[in-house]
């Protein structure tokens, strides 16, 4: 999708967000105030909520179209990431504030009075947001916005608030049964631990998380896919917004190969993944020897041998310098493995008595992808 026209979209689904969450807040508010209901008021509340988190979506979406610029050099696409964490605390603060109100109408209840007028604003309302939280969660998905996709998600947990609100009500209209204060408890509790939720999705984004192992395989089967190239490893994306991503990887090419033919090679990597996934990825090299037969042997051994150690999980970018008598190779060793460095003198023991006549450079890497 356009960087325009998702923002375009991400801009009307908040203004659509506005004013729907505005209306259904006033209609609540005021079966809230003609009722004494907390439990509906506090749904009033969380609906002027949900309208401030649509105005802070459509700020972020504006804000994170500004251009690239030299302090900024892959641009503002993060703010999203912001946005969707106010929206977060806003939810929490929402949820906190209401949890307070309600233990306040356990200890100290008031008389609550319902009328079927009044449900059925109620009933009204359930469907509105319903439909809303469809909408705006499926634009969010549409989009890739997480800010949406909060908004969303928040929209039909305030559904299923003011379903239980609605059968509360009935049953005090019915039985006479004041739940309204540990009934107003639960959606507090509720509208908290969706706060949370968001919150931690939007931390993830902003510490860096782990390319998906799907996304991963898909990558790496397009680079394999280039002829002449003999493997992908050392996979890393960075997140700079919903839509814009950079990261490298290492490609294995036989040691055949002219300077010229490697850098084509690089750059045929760098268009292809781009122009497949809009990733802009840079490549490191790493030198196959695919000629003599010897030293391919002596290759297979010792990778096979260096997987024998507990904690690793790869072996790449074997390179054995005859002329030197060195070998140099990188291992991926799993986050378990707490004594990298006992890790790597246990596999130079056990190669050095192998092959005493080399010496070896282990360089550890971490398991940033699948």
């Amino acid at each position: 999708m356009k960087p325009q026209s998702r923002s375009q979209m991400i801009v009307r689904t908040g203004i659509v967000g506005i004013w729907a969450n505005v209306v259904l807040a006033a209609f609540k508010a005021g079966v809230g105030v003609l009722s004494h209901s907390v439990a509906i008021l506090l749904d009033a509340v969380n609906n002027l909520s949900d309208a401030l988190s649509s105005v802070i979506t459509i700020a972020g979406a504006r804000l994170s179209e500004k251009p690239a610029d030299k302090a900024h050099p892959l641009g503002y696409g993060r703010v999203e990431y912001l946005s969707a964490m106010l929206i977060a605390g806003l939810i929490l603060f929402a949820g906190a504030s209401s949890l307070v109100e309600s233990v306040k109408k356990i200890i100290s209840p008031n008389q609550v009075k319902y009328s079927l007028p009044m449900l059925l604003v109620v009933a009204v309302a359930l469907i509105g947001k319903l439909c809303l939280g469809a909408y705006t969660k499926k634009q969010g998905e549409q989009t890739q916005s997480a800010s949406l996709r909060d908004s969303g998600a928040d929209a039909l947990f305030d559904a299923i608030v003011t379903a239980a609100t609605l059968v509360s009500a009935v049953l005090t209209l019915i039985w006479q049964v004041n739940l309204d204060g540990w009934l107003g408890a639960l959606i507090a509790l509720v509208i908290m631990k969706a706060g949370i939720g968001m919150l931690s999705d939007t931390l993830n984004d902003l510490l860096g998380k782990r390319v998906s192992p799907q996304m991963a395989e898909k990558i790496k089967a397009s680079v394999c896919a280039i002829p002449g190239v003999l493997g992908a490893y050392d996979l890393f994306l960075d997140s700079y917004g919903p839509q814009k991503q950079a990261g490298s990887v290492h490609i294995a090419l036989s040691n055949a190969l002219s300077a010229d033919e490697v850098s084509r090679l690089a750059r045929r990597v760098s268009e292809t993944i781009y122009k497949t996934y809009g990733i802009v990825l840079t490549c490191g090299i790493y030198a196959v020897e695919t000629k003599d037969k010897a030293v391919m042997a002596l290759r297979d051994d010792i990778s096979s041998a260096v997987m024998q150690h507990d904690g690793v999980l790869q072996v790449h970018g074997l390179y054995i310098d005859a002329r030197q008598q060195l070998i140099s190779f990188d291992i991926v060793r799993d986050f378990k493995v707490k004594d990298v460095q006992g890790l790597i003198d246990g596999i130079t023991a056990d190669l050095t008595r192998r092959h005493p006549e080399y010496h070896y450079h282990i360089q550890p890497d971490l398991d940033l992808s699948d």
